[in-house]
C-alpha cells in the first residue's frame, strides 16, 4: 500500500483569530487545498476533472481539534482515501505540525458531482481511476 499523500503549508499571520490561533475555517481551506493537490499528483488537474463535467462535493465533514496552530507553524496535511462501492468515499486528513504533533483530524464524506445532472457519479473511485495517471496516489 502506498504512503498517504502529504502537502506542507505554512500558517500565515493573516489566518489567525483574535487569540492568535489558526482560525477554525482555515483548517478546512488547508484540507481543500490538499484534496486538489492530491488530485494533481494523481494526474488529474482541476481543469481535466471539470472538463469531464464533474467536481468533488463535500457531503459531510468532522473536525477534531487536538493542538493549536499559530503563525509561522509549518504543517503537513496528510490524505488517506477510503473507497467503498457506493456513490461516496471517505477522505481522512490529518493536519500535523512539522514535528509530527497531530493538530487536527478531519474526516469527510465526498462524492463526485455530475455538474450537468446535479447528481453524484455512481462509482467515484472508478471514474477517478480512469482519469488518473497514477491512481495509487489516491489509494486506488
Amino acid at each position: 500500500m502506498p504512503q498517504p499523500f502529504s502537502v506542507r503549508i505554512a500558517v500565515r499571520e493573516y489566518e489567525l483569530d483574535t487569540r492568535g490561533h489558526l482560525n477554525q475555517a482555515v483548517y478546512l481551506q488547508y484540507c481543500e487545498h490538499a484534496l486538489w493537490e492530491v488530485l494533481l499528483a494523481a494526474g488529474i488537474p482541476g481543469d481535466k476533472l471539470l472538463a469531464g463535467g464533474v467536481g468533488p462535493a463535500q457531503l459531510e465533514c468532522t473536525l477534531k481539534f487536538k493542538r493549536e496552530l499559530q503563525g509561522g507553524d509549518r504543517v503537513d496535511v496528510v490524505c488517506t482515501f477510503e473507497w467503498g462501492t457506493g456513490k461516496t468515499f471517505r477522505l481522512r486528513q490529518e493536519i500535523r505540525k512539522a514535528d509530527g504533533t497531530l493538530a487536527c483530524e478531519v474526516t469527510g464524506t465526498i462524492g463526485l458531482l455530475d455538474l450537468a445532472r446535479r447528481t453524484l457519479v455512481a462509482d467515484p473511485g472508478g471514474y477517478l481511476r480512469k482519469l488518473s495517471e497514477d491512481p495509487t496516489v489516491l489509494g486506488l
